[in-house]
């Protein structure tokens, strides 16, 4: 036996060796802290961040249908309303990936595919960032383009 380990050890009455301190490894947890729970994303939090980033491209006018636009700023304009940046963007998510649907207006003049290509860059390197889910399909629907000489369809305020 090693001195430490002698010294460690007292005499009992008979003789014999007895542990004069025991120490038990407690392990806490059940392994790495990243293991432990989960995390669930919601389908919402999904659809904001491919919202803002799919607005962040140059040529994206706007985003979802031109009905759901309308509707859209009209509840905008009513007193507590926010603007939705969900709108013209649908999520499913499971625990491990996502697949999106973008409905997009683009600007008059710009090549739709470049466009397209850029908006599906851009939303899977932001949704991947931050949420750590596999985008596995970003599908893109252009439903109208932004002429130079249209007015937006989003209702004068009464109030100036």
């Amino acid at each position: 036996m090693t001195d430490q380990a002698e010294q460690n050890r007292t005499q009992t009455p008979e003789g014999g060796a007895e542990p004069l301190h025991t120490r038990k490894t407690v392990k806490r947890g059940g392994g790495a802290p990243a293991t432990r729970g989960r995390t669930t994303i919601a389908d919402g939090v999904v659809e904001k961040i491919a919202g803002l980033a799919a607005r962040d491209v140059l040529g994206v006018h706007a985003m979802g249908s031109g009905f759901s636009r309308t509707f859209g700023a009209v509840r905008d304009r009513v007193p507590g309303g926010s603007k939705s940046v969900t709108r013209g963007v649908k999520a499913e998510v499971g625990e491990v990936q996502t697949a999106l649907d973008l409905e997009i207006v683009v600007d008059y003049g710009v090549a739709i595919a470049e466009v397209a290509q850029a908006v599906r860059e851009n939303v899977i390197a932001a949704v991947e960032r931050m949420t750590g889910l596999e985008v596995v399909e970003v599908n893109i629907a252009v439903s109208d383009v932004k002429l130079p000489d249209e007015e937006d369809e989003e209702p004068e305020p009464r109030i100036q």
